[in-house]
């Protein structure tokens, strides 16, 4: 199997930790995680698209072993988010790359595509929402409930899916067979949101949210105007990020390639083969 190589690269206050696979000088692809994971999300798609791809995964700020300088006033926002990423891309030099976005990847990976779309090659999104209508409302009947009110009972019922029994939970839904589902994938996401501190600075982030869904326009014009290469591959199961809001790329983006699999919104965790054919099949220009 191909090497993961494992780095940090400092980035203002951050200290961003990725890992990289695949040859310098292949088309590249930038694979950004969601909540709560990290990129250890990739571990098993990296080694299936290296013969392909130069892949470069990093852990968002406040996720994985990304790590912030202590008293340096970073803004937890995915305004911030957006800022350490672009950084980073720059310390790597990488000025062309497809994206591969999942849950909170998609709109630090948007950013970055209205920012500078003639960087973005190619679009990959897992789960990884730009429209209303793929915020089911199970999933976020609570943070609509936070962002109309923040009170401290409800910011309590938001860290609730923070803790190890929530986090695991998480994974499980929308899975046909949970023993299918490795253990040290949850069991991670909870010790690294168990850490001090981390679950407020999460909520933080959650409240900020609001923010992403106010720029869906933004990313839909970035659509219609670019048509960039997209596939969209999403596990149909996913009661946070439903199947209609994979269905509306297409309506900006006639050409995109939208795929359901029979899995939660950790899709890759039980579908990796399903999501690395996919992504083998497109065009992604170097």
């Amino acid at each position: 199997m191909p090497n993961v190589l494992h780095s940090t690269v400092r980035v203002g206050p951050a200290n961003v930790f990725y890992r990289e696979a695949g040859t310098p000088g292949q088309p590249v692809l930038l694979l950004l995680h969601g909540f709560a994971n990290s990129s250890h999300y990739f571990r098993h798609l990296m080694p299936r698209l290296a013969g392909r791809f130069h892949l470069i995964a990093p852990d968002l700020p406040s996720f994985g072993f990304t790590t912030i300088e202590e008293g340096a006033g970073y803004q937890y926002t995915f305004a911030g988010l957006t800022a350490t990423i672009a950084g980073f891309v720059n310390e790597l030099a990488l000025r062309r790359f497809a994206l591969y976005v999942f849950d909170y990847g998609a709109p630090v990976g948007f950013n970055l595509a209205v920012a500078n779309p003639e960087r973005i090659t190619a679009i990959i999104s897992q789960n990884g929402n730009a429209y209303e209508e793929g915020l089911g409302a199970a999933g976020w009947e609570p943070l609509r409930a936070y962002w109309a009110q923040p009170s401290p009972a409800i910011r309590e019922k938001i860290k609730e899916r923070m803790t190890f029994e929530g986090v695991r939970e998480s994974y499980f839904q929308g899975v046909n067979d949970p023993a299918g589902i490795e253990p040290e994938a949850y069991w991670l996401d909870a010790a690294l949101l168990a850490r001090p501190g981390m679950m407020d600075l999460q909520a933080d982030l959650k409240l900020d949210y609001k923010s992403n869904i106010e720029r869906y326009p933004l990313y839909q014009h970035y659509l219609r105007t670019h048509q960039p290469s997209l596939l969209a591959i999403w596990g149909k199961n996913d009661i946070f990020f439903i199947p209609p809001g994979a269905e509306a790329f297409g309506r900006d983006v006639p050409k995109a390639d939208v795929r359901f699999l029979d899995a939660g919104h950790f899709a890759l965790e039980t579908n990796p083969d399903d999501i690395a054919s996919a992504i083998l099949e497109m065009t992604v220009p170097a």
